[in-house]
């Protein structure tokens, strides 16, 4: 895009370590000159401020797809890849990507095995699996706490949640973990073909289990995808698998990445765990301090479902717009010190886990994993420290450690 302004445009390269392992310097200045600009390195506009990011996410006039109210041809969209075939299958019916009507009627569906009195009934066995896995390496001189905890404990739960075995949950990250890396920037041709054989694999699986809950229904989450109606309408095998995927994979990458970012926030701030996680509510102020100061997912975006304009920057049907979740919640002029991890803070709040039609549905279940996983690491290791410098990885979109390896002797 020519047109625009010198001073609205900015640079910074997604794949460069520089930024990846601290994009606040960049949304720092983002803030303190244009918190709407045009990001070179991805070709859009893109928002950094609370009040802004906010608002669009509730903008109805924007949306995650767009082919319901546009042609390629009309927005110059290319063609489908036909080597990621399978993994735009898994996407095709994906919560995520879905506008109403299709998303309310999948949404409705779904919604009731994730809110807040469903999922409180999983303290218990969230605590229990969380002692049994520091049980697993509490003899050990130190961990990396990415692998050894963070990673499985809400992969088994959403995976026992859906209605697999828990055994399964190692093979589940891999591909989960494969199929992620196609929302990197800069995607190469061999990325793709791995997350789209990690795709098949995935749907090859959840479609021999489709088949065998027809055969024996049971009472979890896929069995009740399977059965539930809405209106006279029921869901098919491809709808049930691609949620089940999108369950899977959102179910616990965002939980990874705000355990790890989260116990790193605690640990190099100094303040004394004990007081954080002293009683439930402070226990829920702490985890929602770690999720608006290191947020797991810092870029989402949206398209312009019509011609418009937002703050002054005129958008067509079809252009791309970039919601900074990251830099929102480290946005100065709506937190009080705003790159400090203060727990104890009174404006707490943060756009973590979206916002309107798209708001997560995993977010009650997410926050109750945080909330127990968190304090019984911390109840069971109170001498927990970091062991080496983290490190984040190379994927700008979700925002999460590479290891965080610690000692706690």
């Amino acid at each position: 895009m020519t047109d625009v302004a010198d001073d609205r445009r900015a640079s910074a390269a997604p794949r460069d370590p520089k930024f990846f392992q601290n994009p606040y310097a960049f949304y720092a200045d983002r803030h303190a000159s244009n918190p709407a600009f045009f990001w070179e390195e991805y070709g859009h506009w893109c928002f950094a401020d609370f009040k802004s990011v906010s608002a669009l996410l509730r903008d109805k006039r924007f949306g995650r797809e767009i082919l319901h109210v546009a042609t390629r041809e009309e927005i110059g969209l290319p063609e489908p890849k036909p080597h990621v075939a399978d993994f735009d299958l898994t996407e095709k019916y994906s919560l995520l990507n879905l506008e109403p009507p299709g998303h309310t009627r999948l949404r409705m569906l779904v919604n009731r095995a994730f809110v807040s009195r469903q999922v409180e009934q999983l303290r218990p066995r969230i605590r229990q699996l969380a002692n049994e896995i520091i049980d697993g390496f509490e003899g050990e001189e130190s961990v990396d706490l990415i692998k050894a905890f963070a990673a499985p404990l809400p992969a088994i739960i959403i995976a026992e949640m859906i209605g697999l075995p828990a055994e399964a949950a190692p093979q589940l990250l891999n591909w989960s973990n494969r199929m992620v890396t196609m929302y990197m920037y800069g995607v190469t041709y061999e990325t793709e073909l791995d997350a789209n054989k990690a795709s098949a694999d995935f749907m090859t699986y959840l479609r021999d289990v489709i088949a065998e809950r027809r055969r024996a229904p049971r009472e979890d989450l896929l069995t009740h995808m399977l059965t539930a109606e809405q209106g006279g309408e029921k869901l098919s095998d491809d709808e049930v698998m691609s949620t089940a995927i999108l369950l899977l994979n959102a179910g616990h990458e965002a939980t990874v990445h705000t355990t790890g970012n989260g116990v790193k926030s605690i640990l190099e701030s100094g303040l004394d765990p004990k007081t954080l996680f002293a009683t439930p509510e402070q226990t829920e102020a702490t985890v929602e301090e770690c999720l608006r100061f290191d947020a797991p997912l810092h870029l989402f975006t949206r398209y312009a479902l019509m011609d418009l304009e937002v703050e002054g920057i005129p958008l067509r049907k079809g252009d791309v717009i970039g919601l900074m979740l990251g830099a929102a919640n480290r946005d100065p002029s709506r937190f009080a010190d705003a790159g400090r991890f203060d727990p104890f803070r009174t404006d707490g709040a943060n756009v973590s886990f979206g916002a309107g039609i798209h708001f997560c549905i995993g977010a009650p279940l997410a926050r109750i994993e945080l909330q127990e996983a968190m304090s019984v690491l911390f109840q069971r290791l109170p001498k927990l420290r970091l062991a080496e410098q983290p490190r984040y990885n190379d994927v700008f979109h979700f925002h999460g450690l590479e290891k965080l390896v610690v000692r706690w002797d």
